[in-house]
């Protein structure tokens, strides 16, 4: 004989175990997404004093040495940022957003097999000419109305 709630209990019970493989999934996930390391990590002493040093100089971009001000206030470290646990704070999305015209610069350099020593090379010159330096201000691409 059926009752009435069997075929509910049915249903309830099927999803019960769909839910329990999708947490057993979702466990797996976890544990090899835990297990992986970025490379940004990694920085050594040397690489954060280096780090610093640029961030506190004139050169810097103000998203920078912003972001100078929160490490030193104690509020995140170069080490949160670099492997991207601070990649959800305002300020590192906005020094990332200003960084990208120079980051796509050097990636497109890089991509073109231009020798990665010269790229660096390249982007400090970049970073040091002045404000009163126009010659990138030119448009990149030119069209019959550009004149």
């Amino acid at each position: 004989m059926t009752f009435p709630y069997d075929s509910a209990r049915r249903q309830v019970q099927a999803w019960q175990q769909d839910l329990d493989a999708k947490g057993a999934r979702l466990e797996k996930v976890a544990l090899e997404a835990s297990q992986v390391q970025t490379r940004g990590g990694d920085l050594s002493p040397a690489d954060i004093a280096a780090i610093e040093k640029f961030a506190r100089s004139k050169d810097a971009p103000n998203a920078l040495k912003d972001l100078q001000r929160k490490v030193d206030s104690g509020a995140m470290s170069w080490q949160d940022i670099a492997s991207g646990r601070a990649v959800g704070d305002p300020d590192v999305q906005r020094a990332m957003q200003t960084s990208m015209p120079s980051l796509k610069r050097a990636y497109t350099a890089i991509k073109e097999g231009q020798n990665l020593d010269e790229v660096v090379a390249a982007g400090q010159q970049r970073t040091r000419r002045s404000h009163g330096d126009f010659d990138d201000d030119m448009p990149s691409d030119f069209t019959e109305d550009a004149f």
